[in-house]
């Protein structure tokens, strides 16, 4: 059985992206060699929150962004998606204010996604928070998602010595 990654706004948002800054094309470059070379390793899946993210604002790239994706399956929201949200957030876990990063990381929890893919290292892939989530996701019975960068989640493959 494949492990189910959940593909969070900032995967399609730099498959496309333009600005030429190193960091900018190394994340673009990067997400671009885990879609063609890993994603067929891994069950995909998103959520509605992440349509909307994609949907709003204008934006080069945006109708790409939205057709990379258009194919995954999407997890059901349910209430408890938003309960365990604002448990995040009751917590200090997430932010408060705009919710979004609270539903992607409620949402994989609560479906029992083995990782939860991203580009936003602020506030889900970072290892100071990574206890914490843990602390939380076992304190309301949720599994805890391992919260990755595409760099982090490739599977490469190297010769023995010798």
């Amino acid at each position: 059985m494949k492990c189910t990654v959940y593909i969070e706004t900032t995967i399609p948002s730099f498959y496309y992206e333009v600005r030429d800054d190193p960091e900018m094309i190394a994340r673009r470059e990067s997400t671009r060699r885990w879609w063609t070379n890993e994603r067929q390793n891994y069950e995909l899946v998103t959520s509605a929150y992440v349509i909307g993210e994609l949907r709003r604002g204008e934006y080069p790239g945006r109708d790409d962004a939205l057709s990379l994706i258009q194919h995954l399956p999407l997890l059901e929201l349910t209430p408890a998606i938003e309960e365990i949200a604002k448990s995040y957030v009751d917590r200090h876990l997430m932010p408060t204010g705009e919710m979004g990063d609270a539903y992607h990381l409620a949402a994989a929890s609560c479906h029992g996604c083995d990782f939860l893919l991203t580009w936003n290292c602020r506030h889900l892939a970072n290892a100071n928070k990574a206890r914490h989530l843990a602390g939380v996701n076992i304190e309301l019975g949720l599994p805890i998602p391992i919260i990755t960068t595409p760099d982090l989640l490739l599977t490469e493959t190297y010769d023995a010595p010798g």
